[in-house]
């Protein structure tokens, strides 16, 4: 059996495939009858791309005996792969995947810890079951970071609160300059601990004097309600749910006092 790391502890025959996946064998690329490592090895050269459900033909790469898709050659016995769908045509390590008639597609598990839901479209971790909110179909959307497919990713996707799909990396990536969701602009983590800071430091700046009866209308990207509050240049909160994460819906006006 393949360990985590590499080839260490490997079946004779399971070898590495390509930099996608570990496996012993190359694809017959039904599309244009040529041997690739894996779909994304052949979409990476062609013009085109490979269809894996359509993949009826593997060579081994031990023997190099061409042969009907299968876990294990029938030349030499080699192991193709640790695990084999025979629907996706898949081979690669063992990673408990699990082959999901919903999504269509295989995805790495245990299948244990995931539930499939069928409005996102997507399975995602026991832990979001009936704590994300959710929107039809959203796996179907191209990542709004990296514009790249997520629902086949080999990247995991990561659920904001606002339900919007990205993939993991780029979610971390996003959050190195910013907090909200680049679709709807909700906060997207729990700022809570922030927004209390920033209640401090508004507190303790006082705006210029010609500010100071400053009113401005404010439109809330976390519960999208709107309020009247005096402008502040550090940030201006929601009076419904005491969010910063807000934006000025209107002009400037002075305060009754000052009209």
């Amino acid at each position: 059996m393949a360990t985590a790391g590499g080839a260490e502890g490997r079946e004779p025959g399971c070898e590495p495939g390509c930099e996608h996946y570990r496996r012993g064998c190359r694809l017959r690329a039904p599309c244009c009858g040529k041997l690739y490592p894996c779909r994304l090895c052949h979409d990476g050269a062609e013009e085109h791309q490979l269809d894996r459900f359509r993949v009826s033909e593997v060579q081994c790469s031990r023997c190099r005996l061409l042969q009907k898709a299968q876990q294990r050659c029938e030349g030499c016995g080699s192991l193709f792969g640790e695990y084999y769908c025979d629907i996706c045509h898949l081979f690669d390590r063992d990673k408990k995947q699990y082959h999901c008639q919903e999504c269509g597609i295989c995805r790495i598990g245990p299948k244990e810890d995931f539930f499939h839901c069928s409005k996102c479209n997507l399975c995602l971790s026991l832990s979001l079951q009936g704590k994300h909110k959710c929107i039809e179909n959203v796996s179907r959307q191209d990542c709004p970071i990296c514009l790249e497919d997520i629902h086949t990713s080999r990247v995991g996707a990561h659920v904001l609160p606002c339900g919007h799909l990205l993939h993991r990396t780029c979610y971390d990536e996003m959050l190195k300059e910013g907090y909200r969701c680049p679709l709807c602009m909700h906060s997207a983590l729990d700022m809570t601990r922030y927004w209390r800071q920033l209640d401090n430091e508004v507190a303790q700046t006082p705006m210029p004097t010609e500010y100071q009866n400053m009113m401005v209308e404010i439109l809330c990207n976390d519960c999208n309600a709107r309020s009247t509050v005096q402008f502040h240049l550090l940030g201006m909160k929601c009076q419904s749910c005491e969010s910063y994460n807000t934006a000025q819906d209107g002009r400037c006006r002075l305060s009754l006092e000052e009209q």
